[in-house]
């Protein structure tokens, strides 16, 4: 039995704390939470039955805690990480997984050095019509790729905003690029394949923030295939979707839904009769924007724990995504395609200027 620590008790903590504090996650359990806001672990410690702190370093005291789940804002992930991981626990921290590009490279490095497990948080890879598209794209299914693209259309009012005062700050969180379409922009790039250039665009349309709430992309792939990102928080008056289409010379699969959870279009020319069952079976709408993919995403890293096996979404998976969010806000900024490894100079992500 593997006890995990959650680490802040804000708006995700609560999706987490539900599957491990409910005994929803076979061989995982909710051992402790902390937060500095008293009162919030306090309430989390009494409605799941376990010990309540006020600080890092007494949550990392606790003994019965083998691993932490990083849930601070996206600004404070490195410096939690590495405290967790110089403490000898295994690391799971939520997306994006650092705002700098040296952070998240500290973050692998201080668990390499501890001999700790780092495991960023993508859900939605385990989301099963993602998991079926996934199959079809390993298996050849839809040929030489030709473009990939990503709808995030959320509605996330002022409200939402002033909840904490990180929000929407490029110290702690960023915009809409970093924060909510931070998933859809992993999976178009899992889906796609590495990089080579991106040209963006973004506003803040409707609330009053840092960084951005609406914002557009092109990408050019290593292999030739081109990308859009569609991405805003100004959806009005709810959310809309957020969706992956993938469109090759022999298919094309859309899935849809509010969190990349429901098979909007599935079609191949070499047609299967596996591929009826596919948009039967597997064509689910999850209840909220954050999908059934948590579940099996810590089942995931039980079987990792315990059975050695290789992470999913490590440290340098995590870092894939994070280079290139960081590389649409260099193009913001500068107005200009930018390449792949490139050196940040004008993104903002992660800056207290």
């Amino acid at each position: 039995m593997i006890s995990f620590g959650l680490l802040g008790c804000g708006r995700i903590a609560k999706r987490h704390a539900d599957l491990l504090g409910t005994a929803q996650i076979n061989g995982a359990r909710l051992g402790a939470v902390c937060d500095i806001r008293p009162e919030r672990a306090q309430a989390f410690g009494e409605r799941y039955g376990v010990p309540a702190y006020g600080s890092i370093d007494e949550l990392l005291a606790c003994k019965a805690v083998d691993a932490i789940s990083v849930l601070t804002p996206s600004g404070a992930h490195a410096a939690h990480a590495i405290t967790v991981a110089a403490a000898g626990k295994h690391v799971v921290v939520e997306k994006p997984m650092a705002l700098r590009l040296d952070d998240a490279d500290a973050m692998i490095k201080a668990c390499d050095f501890a001999g700790v497990k780092l495991f960023v948080v993508k859900q939605n890879r385990f989301n099963v019509p993602v998991v079926k598209a996934r199959e079809a794209l390993d298996a050849g299914r839809f040929g030489r790729l030709v473009l990939g693209t990503v709808r995030v259309r959320w509605c996330r009012e002022q409200s939402y905003y002033d909840q904490d005062a990180w929000r929407g700050t490029w110290a702690h969180d960023g915009g809409v690029l970093s924060n909510q379409a931070s998933h859809h922009v992993d999976m178009l790039e899992w889906f796609m394949g590495d990089v080579e250039s991106v040209h963006a665009r973004a506003l803040t349309a409707l609330v009053n923030i840092e960084a951005e709430d609406t914002a557009v992309a092109t990408l050019k792939f290593r292999n030739g295939a081109l990308g859009i990102i569609e991405a805003t928080t100004a959806a009005r008056p709810k959310d809309m979707e957020g969706s992956v289409s993938i469109l090759g010379e022999r298919g094309a699969v859309e899935i849809a839904g509010f969190a990349v959870n429901k098979i909007r279009t599935w079609q191949f020319c070499d047609h299967l009769a596996l591929d009826t069952e596919v948009i039967e079976r597997y064509s689910v709408n999850p209840p909220n924007v954050y999908g059934f993919g948590h579940q099996a995403y810590y089942e995931h890293v039980v079987e990792c724990l315990s059975d050695g096996r290789s992470a999913l979404v490590d440290g340098l998976e995590g870092r894939k995504s994070l280079e290139l969010i960081s590389a649409l806000y260099e193009s913001i900024e500068t107005g200009r395609e930018v390449p792949m490894r490139f050196q940040p100079n004008r993104c903002r992500l992660g800056s207290t200027r």
